[in-house]
Formats: C-alpha cells, sequence, structure tokens
C-alpha cells in the first residue's frame, strides 16, 4: 500500500529532507539513500498532483539524491596500495556533503526557531510611553535669604545700633511703642512707595531709638519668613537690598 504524507508547508528541500528523516526516526549519519530518496520523490509527486508550485531547488535536490543512490549502488573499487605498506579502502561517502548540509540546516533552523518565540514572547509585552512625572515633583521652598549670610543681617544690624549710640541726643520725646505687625505694615507701605525695592540702611534713621531698631529688625525677619520681602547684597559689603515679593503670606 502506497505510503500517504500530510503535506505541510516546507521551507525548502533541506526542510523537507529534515521533516522525512526526522519522521522516520532514521540517524541522520547513516541515511538509507534508497528509502529517503523515495519518499522524497513521492512527496514532490503528490505537490504536483495538487497543483502546487514546485520550485526548481526541490528539483535539484531530487536530482542530487538520484546521483548519490546511483553511486552508492556502484561496485567498490580495489584498493590501492600507497607507500609505508598503507592501502586506502573505500573511506569516500557520496552521502557526506549532503549530510554535512542537514547538520548545518538543522543547527540554523534550531536558532531561528529560537528567536521566533522570543519574539513572540516580546510581543505579549506593551510598553507604555513615559509620562509627565513633573506635577508629583516635591516642590522645595525657597530659602528667602538664599545667597545672604546670616551673619550680614547681624552686621546690618550692629552698624544701626552704633549710629544711635554714636549720635548726641540733646533731647528726647518718647513716641507710642509700635508692635512688630504695626512695623511689618510700614515697611510694606515704606517699600510700595518706593517702588517695591529699598536698602535696608534707608529704614533706619538717627532719630530712632533701640527699642525701635529692634522692632524694625524683627519685623524684616518676620516679613521674610511669610515670604512677602526677599533681601540681597549686589557686590560683597554692599547695603543690603529689600525686595517686597508678590504672593507672599500676609502678615
Amino acid at each position: 500500500m502506497k505510503p500517504h504524507y500530510k503535506l505541510d508547508t516546507f521551507e525548502g528541500p533541506l526542510d523537507l529532507l529534515l521533516h522525512l528523516i526526522d519522521k522516520a526516526e532514521i540517524d541522520i549519519y547513516n541515511i538509507p539513500i534508497h528509502e529517503i530518496t523515495e519518499q522524497y520523490m513521492e512527496v514532490l509527486a503528490e505537490m504536483q498532483e495538487l497543483e502546487l508550485e514546485v520550485t526548481s531547488e526541490f528539483l535539484v535536490m531530487a536530482a542530487t539524491l538520484l546521483a548519490i543512490k546511483s553511486q552508492m549502488l556502484l561496485p567498490k573499487p580495489p584498493p590501492v596500495e600507497l607507500e609505508d605498506d598503507f592501502y586506502e579502502d573505500d573511506a569516500f561517502d557520496p552521502r557526506a556533503e549532503l549530510v554535512q548540509k542537514l547538520l548545518e540546516y538543522r543547527k540554523y533552523k534550531a536558532v531561528a526557531e529560537e528567536l521566533r518565540d522570543k519574539e513572540l514572547a516580546r510581543s505579549l509585552i506593551y510598553t507604555r510611553e513615559p509620562e509627565d512625572l513633573t506635577p508629583y515633583v516635591r516642590e522645595v521652598d525657597v530659602n528667602p535669604v538664599e545667597g545672604l549670610d546670616v551673619g550680614d543681617l547681624v552686621i546690618a544690624f550692629q552698624r544701626a545700633l552704633r549710629r544711635a549710640n554714636s549720635r548726641q541726643t540733646v533731647a528726647k520725646i518718647r513716641r507710642d511703642e509700635i508692635s512688630v505687625k504695626e512695623r511689618m505694615g510700614e515697611v510694606l507701605t515704606l517699600l510700595g512707595k518706593r517702588g517695591g525695592r529699598l536698602l535696608f540702611s534707608k529704614l533706619f534713621d538717627y532719630e530712632m531709638t533701640r527699642e525701635e531698631i529692634v522692632v524694625t529688625f524683627m519685623a524684616l525677619l518676620e516679613l521674610m519668613k511669610t515670604k512677602q520681602i526677599a533681601c540681597f547684597q549686589q557686590r560683597l559689603f554692599d547695603d543690603i537690598v529689600i525686595e517686597r515679593k508678590e504672593g507672599g503670606a500676609s502678615g
């Protein structure tokens, strides 16, 4: 009974040969060329009966198998005597070149299948576009006296006190004491009149008492704390510049 083969899609004649060898569980190093040639020719015949396109490479392989089959049927040549009493027997196998091609093809086919599996696994992974995480970045509070050393404020404060102590006071008329909050309002009002910027030394005049200087200094610190003003120097040892900031917390 003629065997029936289910025709699959083969990528070439070597692929078909490997299929026939694996299906028959044949040792690839000892291919029964007669059996494999018959099976190969039967598959080609079925492909032609089903009007499937048989490319030239399949026909070339068929001719190769028939040639190998013919060489296998030829009688072995007598051994040849060589030097050193060595005799060369018929070590040449007509199937050797075909076996080498099949081994190389099997190796590359295995690699291709592994890469195909990796491609399939990677295609199942969905990668999102990177999101803008800027809204989630923690805002760092700006230092209201950044770039201005505490020692600069202390030096300016001491300078104002020295000016107050050095003046000659003939008569003193005490006015009502003001709170730090009231002095903060006065500083902001003065900044508004001066275009939002004022020199530190302009807040102190020669008629201010020590208490008024202290209150003014505390008012400045509170205004910086609530981010209503900022203090900075243009150059080292310059007079401190007081600048009003928009959007600061109210006192």
